[in-house]
């Protein structure tokens, strides 16, 4: 064998090679871990027992803190004041995640707050996730932490860290001295601000008092360990933490480094429990098969399940279409799809039976159930769920409901990219 032949073999083995730890990476960051439940759940307690809390308890880790309280902050306007108000009474610690970060208005006022909280000597930490938070521009960042905030990006590209890129963190949280926590559905950027009158997004957020702050800041401390390797720990972080209301709540986190899809298991949990009604607020809906048939089931036990979503225009035509193409069996099955008009719909509302609430940052899609870090707090509470089921019922006059045959009638060139969206269903 000539040395040119054994040169263009080795130039085509190590050609091989390359392409190969290529696929491989790609794969890596591409194909999410596979799901932990596969098989129906079946003769699950009605979600209003002792029986459904203790397998809810055993199931999701914990059972529920109680001697909470809760308020609800209704879009941007509420939102933000009350989150900027308690980075600047902070006197010892603030810790914060964020998916979406950016924007002068919003991303602004928070850099400038977290400037002013580290300058008077409070500890501050914050997690923006790189994706997100690309549009903020290297400035603000810069700011803080020449200010001494500790500032993390996190899945920010590097070479070990190729195959974890596409897990993003879309937690939503800010924990103040260890006893006020804030989580919800909003990000910090621009387009969350006014009300959905002057064209903000419609979106819920809650600030906590009681015991259950300290699972919020448990929350965060995990990604902060796994950025950082520090874990924070002293009692400017996790101060004992006296009853501040009667309600109980539990939080509920997933991340896909550790293979847990406890958010899932969550829906699918309170989905099988249900008896009654399931109303149902989300700006991103494309389930994986097991929700579809837990939902298709649910009509069948003669539960009446509401769906509310964004209209055509305030998301992503690609992603609607995809979800849109799985509406047929939801329509047919008597589901009511209803799609709300005056702003985007980014609220993630999970009320069943008048009893059982969920709240976070959790979207019903494959994205938060298996590559997104997630945090969600359950709340069972008839007064919480009556002053949530009452603001569903508001938003629900301000939406059109869609109709099987509508659906039916749709044009096959957006069909089509429905169905070629669903063949990266994973991912949406």
């Amino acid at each position: 064998m000539s040395s040119k032949v054994r040169v263009w073999l080795f130039a085509v083995a190590a050609g091989a090679v390359l392409a190969g730890s290529a696929l491989w990476l790609v794969l890596s960051n591409a194909v999410p871990e596979p799901m932990r439940v596969s098989e129906p759940l079946t003769s699950v307690p009605a979600i209003d027992t002792e029986e459904f809390r203790h397998l809810q308890s055993v199931l999701l880790g914990s059972a529920a803190t109680p001697g909470n309280r809760i308020d609800t902050l209704e879009n941007g306007d509420e939102i933000f004041a009350a989150k900027l108000k308690a980075i600047d009474q902070a006197a010892r610690s603030v810790t914060f995640e964020t998916f979406e970060f950016f924007g002068e208005d919003i991303a602004g006022a928070f850099t400038e707050a977290f400037v002013r909280a580290a300058q008077r000597g409070v500890a501050v930490h914050a997690i923006f996730d790189y994706l997100g938070s690309m549009a903020a521009g290297a400035e603000k960042f810069r700011r803080m932490e020449d200010a001494g905030v500790e500032v993390v990006r996190w899945r920010q590209p590097s070479w070990h860290q190729l195959s974890r890129f596409n897990n993003r963190t879309h937690r939503k949280l800010l924990i103040v001295d260890g006893s006020i926590g804030f989580t919800g559905g909003a990000n910090s950027a621009d387009p969350w601000q006014g009300t959905p009158d002057s064209g903000g997004y419609r979106d819920n957020h809650y600030r906590f008092e009681g015991p259950v702050v300290a699972h919020l800041q448990n929350a965060f401390m995990r990604n902060w360990l796994d950025a950082s390797n520090q874990l924070l720990h002293s009692e400017a972080y996790f101060p004992l933490l006296e009853e501040r209301g009667e309600v109980p709540a539990k939080v509920v986190s997933s991340s896909p480094q550790g293979g847990t899809h406890r958010i899932r298991l969550m829906v699918l949990l309170a989905i099988a429990g249900s008896r009654d009604s399931i109303l149902l607020g989300t700006p991103y809906f494309y389930p994986d098969d097991m929700i579809m048939d837990a939902l298709l089931d649910a009509r069948r036990r003669g539960v009446s399940v509401d769906l509310m979503l964004p209209a055509e225009g305030h998301y992503s035509t690609f992603v609607r279409e995809a979800s849109m193409n799985r509406w047929g069996e939801l329509l047919e099955a008597g589901v009511r799809i209803h799609e709300y008009l005056p702003s985007k719909y980014h609220a993630k509302l999970y009320i069943v039976d008048e009893y059982w609430i969920s709240i976070g940052s959790a979207n019903l899609d494959n994205r938060s159930f298996r590559l997104n870090d997630e945090t969600n707090v359950i709340i069972m509470n008839h007064e919480l769920a009556a002053t949530l089921t009452a603001q569903y019922q508001r938003d629900l006059q301000q939406t059109r409901t869609y109709d099987l045959e509508v659906w039916k009638q749709r044009p096959r060139l957006r069909r089509l990219l429905g169905w070629l969206a669903m063949t990266i269903g994973w991912h949406l």
